[in-house]
């Protein structure tokens, strides 16, 4: 990168700027999945909007290939690229809470802990998440499952607005009213469309919740998963539970006797009136008596970060995903076969429900077309030794491939890799027409293709 074209940058910018040659290039340059090494131009760590906006413009003036980067969680590590300009939104992490609308605005910088945190003072939440060390923005774009997702829905059903720095380095606002096109897009359709600096998010009431994880032997999968869909679907909304496989980490407060053995287990969450939450959980424990038993009163915040310390930034990650409809005997059947497998003792696989108040919201009202899954799944094979890389993304492949025949055919893009445009296709099914239309009209030329890529040409050939 010539060192003209920096300094014409860096006289536009609050921010600050790291090059390769910088003492703290690699160090910022590093995103959560160790298995993602790559090597930009310049890291942007943006101050404001005018910087990100002076970023977008630069990068289009000098045909820059442009990567945006909120908390750096992204499976695929679609938040950085070989020589790109970085717009690093990490700087900008202004919360403002309005008690008297119940809502949050929420720079796009933020991580879900840091909002969590916010939110919990006045006893709220945004329903966004299963880990604190996610950002608030690639979450959101993406749809945003978690724990209060059969509640109160996905985190874009709680979107009112976002603020967004267009190709042209416009920035406008995206609402009911304002550009509701590119309203409609933002909520599901990644980092397609701009940069979004800032979400407002109507705040819903959640203090203390009754959760936790629930643990059973292994080879009790195949029992415990028919019985925890069917209860599961036909529970009331404030009744959630993820399913697992996984293997007992070999740390405190776990018990010595469950160190390092494969479990299958529920991490639940139930937001309904705490009187009543024994009462409920004592039909559950009633199934089966858990080997671990952790479930009980605790704040948001505490549930939302549980796992944070297992899951540090920069293991090695390979991720695989689909959305599932229904659950019959022949697809519990590849769980129990790979849960028995697991490859690496932090590898795992998640059913996340995505049902409930999110299914009550229409195909076509947001880009989330599979308002009529059941489940998000995850399998994820994760290792902190990059030896191991080809082992985790062997076991994670071969389970997805055996799997997927069960499937509803797309996944959470937020869950996926770069697996292609099919893949892409195929998790917007009918929305991915509006999408491309959409793209077509608000970034033409493709400037944001760093990420699962809608790609503006399409909407001419599906005319």
């Amino acid at each position: 990168m010539p060192k003209e074209l920096t300094d014409t940058l860096r006289n536009s910018f609050h921010g600050k700027l790291i090059l390769p040659a910088d003492a703290d290039y690699n160090s910022v340059r590093k995103v959560y999945n160790g298995m993602i090494d790559k090597r930009p131009a310049i890291l942007a760590q943006c101050a404001d909007v005018q910087d990100v906006a002076a970023c977008v413009n630069f990068a289009r003036e000098n045909n820059m290939l442009l990567a945006i980067r909120g908390g750096g969680h992204n499976a695929g590590g679609l938040g950085i690229a070989e020589n790109a300009l970085v717009i690093d939104l990490s700087p900008m992490k202004e919360i403002k809470i309005d008690v008297a609308s119940k809502t949050v605005k929420v720079q796009g910088g933020c991580l879900l802990k840091e909002m969590d945190a916010a939110t919990h003072e006045v006893g709220m939440t945004v329903p966004a998440g299963i880990f604190g060390t996610t950002g608030v923005a690639g979450l959101t774009l993406g749809g945003g499952l978690g724990y209060m997702t059969r509640q109160y829905g996905l985190t874009i059903d709680n979107l009112l607005e976002a603020e967004v720095v267009l190709a042209n380095g416009g920035v406008v606002k995206a609402s009911a009213k304002e550009n509701p096109d590119l309203y409609w897009a933002l909520r599901g359709g990644g980092g397609n469309f701009g940069v979004v600096v800032s979400f407002v998010f109507k705040l819903s009431p959640a203090h203390t919740i009754y959760g936790g994880p629930m643990l059973w032997d292994i080879n009790d999968t195949k029992e415990m998963l028919a019985w925890y869909h069917k209860f599961l679907c036909s529970m009331p909304d404030n009744v959630y539970g993820f399913f697992a496989t996984l293997t007992v980490p070999p740390v405190a407060p776990f018990p010595e006797h469950l160190h390092l053995k494969k479990m299958c287990g529920v991490v639940w969450c139930y937001t309904g009136e705490m009187d009543k939450a024994e009462e409920v959980f004592k039909t559950i424990r009633a199934v089966k008596t858990p080997q671990l038993d952790f479930v009980g009163p605790m704040p948001v915040p505490v549930l939302q970060t549980l796992f944070d310390g297992l899951y540090p930034p920069g293991l090695f990650w390979y991720w695989k995903a689909d959305f599932v409809k229904d659950m019959p005997e022949a697809a519990i059947d590849v769980h129990v076969k790979y849960g028995l497998k697991l490859p690496t003792p932090q590898s795992t696989m998640h059913i996340y429900p995505v049902n409930g108040f999110a299914s009550r919201i229409g195909k076509d009202d947001t880009a989330w077309s599979y308002r009529d899954a059941n489940y998000a799944i995850v399998i994820v094979g994760v290792d902190a030794d990059p030896v191991n890389k080809d082992k985790i993304a062997t076991w994670a492949r071969d389970y997805w491939n055996d799997h997927h025949p069960y499937s509803a055919g797309g996944a959470y893009i937020n869950f996926m890799m770069e697996e292609g445009d099919d893949r892409i296709k195929a998790t917007y099914r009918d929305n991915y027409k509006k999408l491309a239309e959409i793209k077509a009209k608000y970034d033409p030329d493709n400037l944001f293709r760093v990420n699962q890529n809608i790609k503006p040409q399409m909407a001419a050939a599906m005319a």
